[in-house]
C-alpha cells in the first residue's frame, strides 16, 4: 500500500528532527577525537605544567567528557554557544561577524544558480543532440571539471592582475567595494550550474519523451507549452534536491573561496578557529552547518514531493 501523502511529510519531518537531534553528539564526538590538546595551544611556546594545568581547570576541560557534552548541549538548547577560547568573546559575535558575507556569497549564488542553469537546461534540451546541446554539454562539462582554487587563481589572474577589471581581493570591505564579489561568486557558481544544468536538459529530455507528453504534442499543444508547464516540473524534482546537495557543498566551497579572495565570513572564522584549536568555536560552526544541511535537505525533499508526486515510492 502506498502511504497517505501527509503521512509521508510527517514521517519525513520527524527524521529530520532526529537527523538535528544527532547532529550536536556527532560534532561533539569529533572534536573530541581531534589531536592536540588546546590548553597547551593556549598556553604558548615552552608552556609550564602548572599554567597548562590552570589553563584547563578554568575551561573546564579537566572535567569528564560526558559531563561538558551534558553541559555544552542544555546550554546549545537554550541558545548559548559559549565563550571562545582564543579571544574570550562569546562565540555567537564570532558567528555574526563572519555571517553576513558568507550570506551575501551564498544567496548571491543560489539567486544566480536558478535561472541559469533552468535556462540552459531548456536551451540544450530543446534540440537534443543539436550543435547547441552538443556545445553546452561540452563546455559545461569542461568547466565542471575544474576545481574552484584553480579557476579562482585564473580569473584573478586575467580580469584582476592583467585586466585590472575587477579587485583582486576584498581586503577593503564588500561595503566598500562591491565589485570585489564578482569573482567569488563566479567561482562558487560555475560548478552548480554546469551540474544542475545538464540534470535539468536530461531531465527535460526524458519528460518529453513520456506518454503524457508525447499524448499532449498529438492533440496539437504548442511543444513550447509542453515544455514549460508539463514536462519541465517532472524535470525540475530532481534538480531541486541536487540544489539542496549543492546548498551543502557550498557550505564548503565558500571556505576555499572566502581564503582565496580574503572575505571576512564564516569560512575565515573556521580557518582561524581550527588553527587556534578554538574548540567552541569550530563545534557551533560545526552544529550549524550540519543543521542546515538537514533542513535544506528536508525542505528539497518535501518540495520534490510537490513537484512529481508520481515519482514517490510505494511503501
Amino acid at each position: 500500500m502506498t502511504a497517505p501523502p501527509h503521512g509521508r511529510a510527517r514521517r519525513r519531518l520527524l527524521i529530520g528532527a532526529g537527523q538535528i537531534a544527532a547532529v550536536p553528539v556527532l560534532v561533539f564526538a569529533l572534536t573530541e577525537a581531534l589531536p592536540g590538546d588546546a590548553a597547551v595551544t593556549l598556553a604558548g611556546d615552552d608552556p609550564d605544567p602548572a599554567r597548562i594545568a590552570a589553563i584547563r581547570a578554568a575551561l573546564r576541560l579537566d572535567r569528564p567528557a560526558v559531563q561538558r557534552f551534558a553541559d555544552w548541549a542544555g546550554d546549545l538548547a537554550h541558545g548559548e554557544l559559549g565563550r571562545s577560547l582564543a579571544s574570550g568573546r562569546p562565540v555567537a559575535d564570532h558567528l555574526a561577524g563572519g555571517l553576513t558575507p558568507t550570506l551575501l556569497l551564498a544567496s548571491l549564488t543560489l539567486a544566480l544558480l536558478v535561472p541559469a542553469a533552468v535556462g540552459l537546461g531548456l536551451l540544450a534540451a530543446r534540440r537534443e543532440g543539436g550543435p547547441l546541446d552538443r556545445t553546452l554539454s561540452t563546455v559545461t562539462l569542461g568547466l565542471y571539471a575544474v576545481p574552484e582554487f584553480a579557476l579562482g587563481v585564473l580569473l584573478t589572474a586575467v580580469f584582476a592582475l592583467r585586466l585590472g577589471w575587477l579587485p583582486p581581493t576584498a581586503v577593503g570591505g564588500l561595503a566598500r567595494e562591491p565589485a570585489a564579489l564578482v569573482l567569488p561568486v563566479t567561482v562558487l557558481l560555475a560548478r552548480p550550474v554546469c551540474s544542475t544544468a545538464r540534470l535539468v536538459r536530461a531531465g527535460l529530455v526524458d519528460a518529453m519523451a513520456a506518454p503524457y507528453a508525447v499524448h499532449a504534442l498529438r492533440c496539437g499543444v504548442p511543444p513550447t507549452r509542453v515544455r514549460l508547464t508539463h514536462a519541465l516540473p517532472n524535470a525540475l524534482a530532481p534538480a531541486v534536491q541536487h540544489l539542496a546537495r549543492t546548498a551543502d557543498w557550498l557550505l564548503c566551497g565558500v571556505i576555499v573561496v572566502e581564503a582565496l579572495f580574503v572575505v571576512p565570513g564564516l569560512g575565515t572564522v573556521l580557518l582561524d578557529a581550527v588553527a587556534a584549536r578554538d574548540v567552541p568555536v569550530v563545534q557551533a560552526l560545526a552544529v550549524l552547518f550540519g543543521t542546515v544541511t538537514v533542513l535544506l535537505n528536508l525542505a528539497a525533499d518535501l518540495t520534490a514531493r510537490r513537484l512529481a508526486p508520481r515519482t514517490e515510492l510505494a511503501v
